[in-house]
């Protein structure tokens, strides 16, 4: 009985170092994933998460993330199945809150919130939670927050954001969006028209050669227009034309502006010719009507 009983312990032994390891899994998900097998790799991703519920090591910490969003993106970018995606990013935001796996699901996890469920209030509590971890995309992700305010019609805090992520990142690619953004903000406030136009002048200024630059002159006419003044805003939009990517569009409002006038204007009044036209004399009635100056003399007698 004893050989036998060997030999039964060292099969057990045998199949227990045979058996495949978390990192074992984790590969042959990965492998899975690229071989657009996206059901077989959720099995390995989950076999790995599996085995290491009982491991508390800072190793098993690293590879529970990975699983994690492993299974989070197959769920996301290969079966576009957005409820699952959402709760296993949460789960990993929830396990591994400091692992560079929960970061990234925080900034996926408000782009779903914001696109899929139109939930504006979570995705900016996840992207200012991104934030205070200092990643290096923040000005790109606190700008992304004031979008967010602006999408809620919260435009004091749009102006608030915008002008800490320009403190903040001074250098940013994003400081003239973030001008802009702002400018759109307090255009959007009662009684501070002004106030908006200098700070899309203040773009056109610090960022001459940004794309923004000729929307931002856009909107100064807009400005104009809005405040009465048709004038002044179709000589904006002319000084537009130079830069605008859509002149088509800049040359409607120009005719708008113009056909506002027209019907605001009487006949002949501005007119420098009509109003100092001394040497005419002044018609009689018949004339008025169509008569030669001779019938109006001899009626007149």
């Amino acid at each position: 009985m004893r050989p036998l009983r060997l030999a039964l312990v060292v099969l057990a032994l045998a199949g227990a170092g045979c058996r495949d390891k978390p990192v074992d899994h984790l590969q042959k998900a990965r492998d899975a994933t690229f071989e657009k097998r996206p059901d077989e790799a959720l099995v390995e991703y989950r076999k790995a998460f599996d085995g290491l519920r009982l491991d508390s090591t800072p190793e098993a910490s690293v590879l529970r993330a990975r699983a994690l969003k492993g299974a989070a993106d197959v769920y996301w970018l290969e079966q576009r199945k957005v409820k699952e995606a959402v709760g296993v990013y949460r789960e990993l935001i929830q396990q591994c809150p400091d692992s560079p796996e929960a970061l990234d699901a925080r900034i996926i996890l408000a782009e779903l919130l914001r696109v899929h469920y139109r939930d504006l209030r979570g995705s900016i509590d996840q992207l200012t939670t991104a934030l205070k971890l200092n990643p290096p995309q923040g000005a790109e992700l606190h700008y992304q927050v004031a979008k967010l305010y602006f999408e809620l019609a919260d435009y004091q805090q749009v102006e608030l954001e915008t002008r800490r992520l320009i403190e903040r990142f001074p250098t940013s690619a994003f400081v003239d969006d973030s001008i802009f953004l702002q400018a759109q903000a307090v255009a959007m406030m009662e009684g501070r028209r002004q106030e908006a136009s200098r700070t899309f002048a203040d773009l056109r200024t610090r960022f001459p050669d940004s794309e923004l630059a000729p929307y931002a002159l856009f909107e100064m006419g807009k400005l104009r227009a809005d405040a009465g003044d048709n004038e002044k805003a179709i000589e904006t939009w002319v000084e537009t034309l130079k830069t605008h990517p859509d002149p088509t569009l800049v040359q409607d409002y120009i005719a708008r502006a113009r056909k506002r006038i027209s019907n605001t204007t009487a006949e002949g009044v501005g007119q420098r010719e009509a109003a100092f036209d001394r040497a005419r004399p002044a018609r009689s009635s018949l004339e008025a009507v169509g008569g030669r100056p001779e019938e109006a003399a001899n009626e007149h007698n």
